[in-house]
């Protein structure tokens, strides 16, 4: 993941709007996850030397 990726000013409004409510619409799942895909760390390629 690089160091630039962060969480823009409304997927943090849907995630404490979810958070708060416990409820989410279909869009805001959506949204929220892409988000944390984005945001997840990349995994090591397999076979890769170190």
């Amino acid at each position: 993941m690089a160091r630039t990726e962060k969480t823009s000013p409304t997927v943090a409004k849907t995630a404490g709007h979810v958070l708060s409510t416990g409820k989410a619409t279909p869009q805001e799942a959506k949204k929220l996850a892409g988000s944390a895909l984005t945001q997840a760390p990349d995994k090591p390629k397999r076979g890769a030397k170190r």
